[in-house]
């Protein structure tokens, strides 16, 4: 059993940073991708980022291109997501994901993940 556990949630002022990680514990993940969803109260879980195996492909939402940044570190078995220049409606709990979809057309997709975390709360204030 795999279990996605984040971290690095909080509150923060708009304009402010935060990094979020995310570590599978149990058995060890490998050549999958991994994403980041986020969802706001009342609103469905959307896509932000994901990247291959090895880092060479990302893939992000419009609302996260350029100020958002995926990686990972496979030595650490963890993913990030180094978020910037925050807005409030970036407010949402951030979940990461881990699957094998067939190709980056696929990643932005919820049901291309098979394994999933219990996420964390980012707020951002203004």
């Amino acid at each position: 059993q795999v279990q996605l556990v984040e971290s690095g949630g909080g509150l923060v002022q708009a304009g402010g940073s935060l990094r979020l990680s995310c570590t599978p514990s149990g058995r060890t993940l490998s050549k999958n991708v991994m994403g980041w969803f986020r969802q706001a109260p009342g609103k469905e879980r959307e896509f932000v980022a994901a990247i291959s195996w090895k880092g060479g492909i990302t893939v992000y939402a419009d609302s996260a291109k350029g100020r958002f940044t995926i990686s990972r570190d496979n030595a650490k078995n963890t993913l990030y997501l180094q978020m910037s220049s925050l807005k409030p409606e970036d407010t949402a709990v951030y979940y990461c994901a881990a699957g094998w979809p067939a190709n980056s057309d696929h990643y932005y997709s919820r049901n291309q993940y098979d394994y999933w975390g219990q996420g964390t709360q980012v707020t951002v204030s203004s």
